[in-house]
């Protein structure tokens, strides 16, 4: 537990923030590696127990919530292919920054958006047109909506800035979130415009801009190194590549033979990161940080054909877990790639959100609302599944604050806990 809290307090270091130990407030916590400190989540729940609230949503939407002091921020959309309802028109569409109370699920505020027309008619398996997590350093939150920009709020919901960071579009629509570091607030625009933006977290200003960032769908990673240095970690097909979160400035890249589109965001612990992506071939590469220049010959240490297309891994005491596409979870040795075990742990019910790692378990939520609980250990247990499958579909990736966990639906938002 030690090197957990180890981690996050280099993140709260990094962002300089007014962000608490309990709050979640990005895509996989504080770390933006799904690691929670949390000790106390429920062994079990369902539609009737363990259930402190749920919260039907003003609208759709894949992005996962966060956790800021009492309030939980969710993005969502409506009025234009919301899954359930009819398509309707597109002049319909809606955006929305959701602000709810964290121990009773009441809304504060809706505030509503504008998207930027036209929008794609329709966006391949129901992601929808709010998949971005919404990030806040304590005092604003953040959001990303692809074609429509970046913008920021402050915590009663009034816009303070709105920048676009371009206007292309893809069928699978785009998921990568924003991320806050100093004075900065990063986003991944890779899909829109082919770039990763700093931009000015009070103004919305571009500060640096790196381009030709191609096929990345995932969120940036920020690492910090024993030397007091921060990495910003992005994995592309081809190449993992580390850059200067301040300026932008390239410092390495490392050929890792995925020749698809890459959804998970990289994980790093020691000195090394870990990169999964893509369907077929190698699809999991693992670099050692801090070089420069191309380092494929002089860090890079494996390549794996096991890894998964859509869900981030945990890394946890010498090993990474994630669950593929074939709904196998997986353990691999981290220093080697070798696979620990591999073991069917859910059928029919596809894994697209990432895990989260907690009091040495492991959480693993499918599309149809099932949460697969496995002991975070180099040895296959099942300690057990529970379920909130109310003809929704979860795409979403919790979040955990104290001793609740926060999961989100195409419709609703529940809160798992004690009363």
């Amino acid at each position: 537990m030690f090197h957990v809290r180890l981690v996050l307090a280099f993140v709260f270091a990094l962002n300089l923030s007014s962000v608490h130990a309990e709050d979640w407030p990005q895509f996989r916590g504080p770390s933006g590696q799904g690691v929670s400190v949390s000790t106390k989540l429920p062994e079990k729940w369902s539609l009737t127990d363990n259930l402190a609230w749920k919260t039907v949503l003003p609208g759709a939407g894949s992005s996962s919530p966060i956790i800021v002091g009492d309030r939980v921020y969710v993005t969502c959309y409506s009025g234009f292919n919301v899954p359930g309802q009819p398509a309707g028109e597109m002049s319909n569409l809606k955006l929305h920054l959701v602000c709810l109370k964290k121990d009773t699920g009441d809304i504060v505020w809706n505030r509503e958006v504008e998207p930027k027309l036209p929008e794609q008619p329709k966006i391949r398996d129901g992601h929808g047109y709010a998949s971005h997590t919404p990030a806040s350093d304590g005092e604003r939150v953040y959001t990303f909506f692809g074609k429509s920009g970046a913008m920021a709020f402050d915590l009663t919901g009034k816009p303070l800035w709105r920048t676009e960071l371009g206007s292309t579009l893809n069928g699978f629509g785009s998921g990568a979130s924003p991320i806050v570091f100093e004075d900065l607030l990063i986003v991944n625009a890779s899909i829109e415009s082919n770039s990763i933006y700093g931009l000015d977290k009070k103004t919305g200003e571009e500060k640096w801009r790196i381009r030709n960032i191609n096929e990345a769908f995932n969120t940036p990673t920020l690492v910090k190194l024993k030397d007091g240095s921060t990495e910003l970690l992005v994995g592309m097909p081809k190449k993992i590549a580390a850059f200067d979160p301040k300026t932008g400035k390239e410092l390495w890249t490392c050929a890792n033979d995925i020749t698809w589109y890459i959804v998970p965001s990289v994980v790093a612990h020691d000195g090394v990161a870990w990169s999964l992506g893509g369907r077929s071939g190698t699809i999991a590469a693992a670099v050692k940080l801090g070089g420069r220049g191309d380092v494929t010959k002089s860090h890079r240490l494996w390549t794996s054909t096991k890894g998964c297309n859509v869900c981030s891994p945990i890394y946890h005491e010498g090993h990474l877990y994630w669950v593929n596409d074939g709904e196998n979870a997986i353990c691999a040795d981290a220093k080697t790639g070798n696979i620990v075990y591999e073991e069917r742990v859910s059928r029919g019910g596809q894994m697209w959100a990432s895990p989260i790692l907690a009091n040495g378990k492991l959480y693993f939520l499918n599309r149809t609302g099932d949460t697969h609980i496995l002991a975070a250990k180099p040895k296959y247990e099942h300690l057990g599944v529970s379920s909130l499958r109310d003809r929704s579909t979860f795409n979403a990736s919790p979040a955990v604050a104290g001793d609740r966990m926060y999961i989100r639906s195409d419709t609703t938002l529940y809160c798992v806990g004690t009363k």
